[in-house]
């Protein structure tokens, strides 16, 4: 998703609109919905994944909108003004389309030069992610899984640390069926995909520090207060 929401900046796509979709994306696919279908079934827990995630993505991308200088929020590889000044809107080019030889050659060359300038910072969040879970005993997590409030707080510090693909993460989720609360379990379904080790790293590759900051802490404070209120207000 990063690499892709970043040549979508380049061809003159809104950061707000970019932003919400960056962190949409990793749920709002067939394979995750199915299963998370396949863990939980078609019940609340699904549909309260959903429901959240879109209400995260959209607010994270209207906080964006409201920069009136958005360009300074993205390193200089992400975007690519053309023409006007610094409050004029990008004016964007006419697309001419190559042909089929030239077009795939381009397409290598785009992949190629993706693949090593992102690939250096999956590399790293995956040998931090990995560090972390050798050093950090998931036990000693699980064992605060009670509690409305430090249950969030722990099943949400456990998706950042183990960095699990969005594909496969509700499987995981289940066997915290029993032990965590279901607010908890939500959270670690919300929050993990949108942020983790592996992606605030390549969020660095992208955004300029202070709006990586926003990035990862917008959603969650989203994400604690929605889990936690869940936890306390409703016996589902």
């Amino acid at each position: 998703m990063v690499p892709l929401t970043r040549r979508l900046f380049k061809k003159g796509l809104p950061l707000s609109v970019g932003i919400a979709f960056l962190l949409a994306a990793p749920m709002f696919n067939p394979i995750v919905i199915a299963s998370t279908i396949a863990a939980f079934g078609i019940g609340p827990l699904l549909f309260w994944r959903i429901g959240l995630t879109l209400a995260i993505a959209t607010v994270t991308g209207l906080a964006f909108s409201t920069q009136k200088h958005p360009e300074r929020l993205l390193r200089p590889v992400a975007w690519m003004p053309i023409g006007g000044g610094s409050g004029a809107a990008p004016v964007v080019a006419v697309f001419q389309r190559p042909g089929l030889r030239d077009g795939l050659h381009r397409t290598i060359v785009v992949a190629m030069d993706e693949f090593f300038e992102m690939g250096y910072y999956l590399i790293i969040g995956s040998l931090l992610a990995s560090l972390m879970q050798t050093v950090v005993p998931q036990s000693a997590l699980l064992s605060l899984g009670s509690g409305p409030v430090i249950s969030v707080i722990t099943l949400v510090t456990l998706a950042v640390l183990l960095s699990i693909c969005s594909t496969v993460d509700a499987f995981i989720a289940r066997t915290f069926i029993g032990t965590f609360t279901t607010g908890s379990m939500l959270a670690f379904l919300v929050y993990g995909p949108m942020v983790d080790i592996k992606s605030t790293l390549m969020f660095l590759g992208v955004f300029r520090p202070r709006a990586v900051v926003y990035l990862v802490l917008l959603p969650l404070a989203m994400t604690l207060f929605a889990a936690i209120a869940l936890n306390l207000y409703t016996a589902w």
